[in-house]
């Protein structure tokens, strides 16, 4: 911690001198116009300095056109506009001098290329991570090697983003990430988010929006931050879309398709997106424990597992909606979504049992196979109604989710001694479904106060129910004979009730935004009785505050800095709750801990950004009532449950930077350094470890001409720590090229990810009187060859779709599965 306050201490040392270079600057702003006056959305937009025309700066136009270049220096500087499909536009000369703290200049037109076709839809090339002061957003298509991937994939490499082998997002090397659809949650446990995600093709989506201290309109979900997945919408008039096609090859093939349609008027607008996937993987999980003597702590047993698992998934996902313009003002729409997978999942394994000095006991082989057909469905109405042009608007939004669950297994463990004499089996099978229902209401409204001041102010309200059941039977004399000690059933209810208040000024060079909310939980749980357990049940009801600041400001056309501080709540998976063992194999059970608490953060960050491209931000948090997975030991067999084990400081400072090292070639470069102490008691014992954690990653863009580019991109993670697990350092290096083709119509492109084979999770476990070791690999090195055909007019359309607005709850539905 030492070390980290030195380089803290150094570092904002020299952001402060920095910041002291230049004083007098001002905004510039205008709109960009097509030949019909109509604004164009996603426009490069460069500030050249007009003695030698190199960049300044340089932002894309918004969805009305316009854009803004914030801060600017004295000089004399020339604005050059340029998208796929039109000719380059220049503004007239302007002069910075001082007096005036922002300048409007007149629109620039652009003119459509004499070579585009008129039945070709083109959008200008974004930047592959744009650093905004409150959130970094990832655009997806700018990197090649993204094409052929899902949703998991490209999250796996965002900056700062780590996934580990359950499905856990990890922002900054924090868990407890809420993770939105569209500005709505997905309501999904880490398990079932990781399918969800598999089944997700990145050509589907547009940006992935990363905030590490959102605002008090946001659910207050999510300890270490928000992760929005923004979806394509097409917003031009007339009918216009895309379909892709990809062949994926690991050890074994898979295949990822899509589509994307619209269609628009001025009276409504009606869309459809849909696809098909097959995933076809595997694992390795190879673990090793070493059980000891609690007292001489000498080792009395060793135990060595190896397991080949096999996953054969389908997705079938259709989404359709509908949006009505009322009025110029108002607009209505529905949004409905549905979600297919089946899913056969086979895993082979061998145990060995031995003495301290790895004499042979036994040996059991696994063979086990579960069968899933998990489906879910969304409904969504949503209203807005803007009054007048100043930002006075109000919307509203009801939501409906319902998942479904139908877990089958069968398991089969054989024993032998050590010369492979059988000695006897255990057959068992279980039956698993899952019901979850949410409802959800929201309404928000937004009120400007005055030219520098907006109000913004909501309430929410969310219903939750789950029902689920474990049915498990054994195989005795050639009879199937129910086993109550592993069968329950566990229903849930929760209502979380919640109001929120912002208030955003600007004063100069300064922004200031501060929020409180407010979220009132009542939640109960009830494990019926069976012949060998009693009824039990519990409840609870708290509330909390959640307030939040940001500051900004802007010191000179180079320097800009933001100050954030934030309290956010972590609640428990709804299946973690439920107090009852769940089988995954001889050796490992599953099992919830209805005494589980949330966990609450706070969370402070300082960002400095230096000339738009060099970004440095310090932060710290520190969690209470921390929970995470807990290991106990019952004889071989280990359960892992969630438990509140103290609290958790982290310290950290990451760097980002957009170096454009040649017109052809520009260079992506984030790093992040996070040090992590946790302190409490598990099991009677105590916990004090501490450690840092190092993440780099690297992305070259390279841009040639006649359609041509091409991608050579890298992560890497040292050796970290999460609670009682220690995980050894992992990378993975990715390299692809793409091509326009059909007069641009089309994008061919061939990628190939985890190139060395390097992105193997593995790492140690130290619990009570027992030591592990695991290591788990997975069919992460594939070539892709993908294809995207676009169709449709670049008619631009007037407004953006609405989404839906749920809170967190989905992402604690936890339903299981095998990913």
């Amino acid at each position: 911690m030492k070390k980290f306050l030195t380089l803290l201490t150094l570092a904002l040392t020299t952001l402060i001198s920095i910041s002291q270079a230049q004083s007098k600057s001002a905004s510039v702003q205008g709109i960009v116009l097509d030949q019909k006056q109509q604004p164009l959305e996603a426009v490069t937009v460069s500030l050249l300095h007009a003695k030698d025309s190199s960049v300044a700066k340089i932002l894309s136009t918004d969805k009305t056109g316009k854009f803004n270049f914030e801060t600017i220096g004295t000089g004399h500087y020339l604005i050059m506009v340029s998208a796929v499909g039109h000719q380059k536009s220049f503004s007239a000369p302007l002069q910075i001098n001082g007096e005036a703290s922002a300048l409007t200049i007149p629109s620039i037109k652009m003119i459509a290329d004499s070579k585009e076709l008129g039945a070709v839809t083109v959008t200008a090339r974004k930047p592959f991570i744009e650093q905004k002061i409150d959130k970094m957003v990832i655009n997806v298509d700018a990197a090649v090697t993204n094409a052929g991937s899902t949703a998991l994939e490209v999250l796996e490499k965002a900056p700062g983003v780590s996934v580990d082998k359950d499905g856990n997002i990890s922002l900054k090397g924090k868990q407890g990430v809420m993770v939105m659809m569209d500005g709505r949650p997905t309501y999904l446990s880490a398990e079932q988010l990781a399918s969800l995600l598999k089944s997700m093709p990145a050509s589907s989506i547009e940006q992935i929006e990363i905030m590490t201290n959102p605002s008090a309109k946001y659910d207050a979900a999510g300890n270490s931050g928000i992760v929005n997945i923004k979806t394509k919408k097409e917003k031009k008039k007339g009918f216009n879309g895309s379909v892709t096609a990809n062949y994926s090859q690991g050890k074994y093939w898979r295949t990822n398709n899509s589509f994307n349609t619209n269609y628009r008027n001025g009276k409504f607008n009606l869309f459809a997106n849909g696809g098909y996937s097959k995933w076809n993987s595997f694992q390795v999980l190879d673990i090793k424990r070493k059980y000891k003597d609690p007292n001489s702590k000498e080792v009395t047993d060793i135990f060595e597992q190896s397991t080949f698992m096999r996953n054969n998934n389908d997705n079938y996902n259709l989404k359709i909606g509908a949006d009505f313009f009322v009025t110029k003002k108002t607009t209505l729409g529905i949004v409905l979504n549905g979600n297919i997978s089946p899913e056969d999942w086979t895993a082979n394994g061998i145990s060995y049992l031995m003495d301290s000095q790895r004499g042979l006991d036994s040996i059991i082989n696994a063979d086990n196979h579960i069968k899933d057909l998990w489906k879910n469905g969304t409904a969504n109405l949503n209203f807005r109604h803007q009054f007048d042009s100043t930002g006075k608007e109000l919307t509203a939004d009801l939501d409906y989710v319902t998942y479904r669950s139908n877990n089958k297994q069968n398991f089969l463990n054989s024993t032998y001694d050590p010369d492979w004499n059988l000695k006897y089996n255990e057959s068992m099978k279980g039956g698993l479904p899952v019901n979850v229902d949410i409802y959800s209401a929201k309404v928000d409204y937004a009120q400007p106060l005055s030219k520098d001041m907006k109000l913004e102010t909501g309430l929410k309200t969310s219903f939750v129910t789950t029902d689920n059941i474990a049915s498990y039977s054994n195989l005795v004399d050639e009879n199937w004979e129910t086993d109550f000690n592993k069968s329950n059933r566990f229903q849930y209810k929760e209502n979380i009730m919640a109001g929120y208040i912002n208030i955003n000024r600007q004063i100069k060079k300064w922004g200031i935004q501060t929020g409180l909310r407010y979220e009132h939980t009542n939640y109960e749980g009830k494990q019926f009785d069976n012949p060998t357990k009693q009824d039990s049940s519990f409840s609870r009801k708290y509330g909390s505050l959640f307030p939040t600041v940001f500051i900004s400001y802007a010191a000179n056309a180079k320097n800009q800095f933001s100050l954030s501080f934030g309290r956010r709540i972590d609640r428990p998976a709804y299946q973690n709750l439920n107090p009852f063992l769940f089988f995954i194999d001889k050796f490992t059970y599953e099992a919830g801990n209805p005494y589980l608490q949330p966990q609450f953060t706070r969370n402070v960050e300082l960002t400095h950004t230096f000339n738009s491209f060099l970004t440095t931000t310090v932060n710290y948090s520190n969690t209470k009532n921390l929970f995470s997975e807990t290991f106990d030991q019952d004889g071989y067999a280990t359960i892992v449950r969630q438990g509140n084990i103290g609290k958790r400081q982290n310290a950290g400072i990451s760097i980002s930077a957009q170096v454009p090292v040649q017109k052809w070639w520009t260079a992506i470069l984030y790093s992040n350094y996070n040090y992590s102490k946790f302190e409490g008691t598990l099991y009677g014992e105590s916990i004090n470890v501490e450690a840092g954690n190092l993440m780099i990653n690297i992305n070259n863009q390279f841009k040639f001409n006649k359609g041509w580019s091409a991608e050579l991109s890298g992560w890497y993670r040292t050796k970290g720590i999460e609670g009682q697990i220690m995980i050894n350092p992992m990378g993975a290096a990715s390299a692809g090229v793409s091509k326009q083709v059909i007069k641009s119509k089309g994008t061919v492109k061939l990628n190939v990810r985890d190139m060395f084979y390097t992105q193997v999770a593995q790492g140690d476990i130290k619990f009570q009187s027992t030591e592990a070791w695991f290591r788990n690999s997975r069919d992460s090195r594939v070539v892709n060859l993908s294809f995207v055909y676009r169709f449709g007019k670049p008619i631009q359309g007037p407004s953006k779709r609405k989404t839906g607005g749920a809170s967190d709850e989905l992402n604690r539905v936890k339903m299981g599965g095998n990913n």
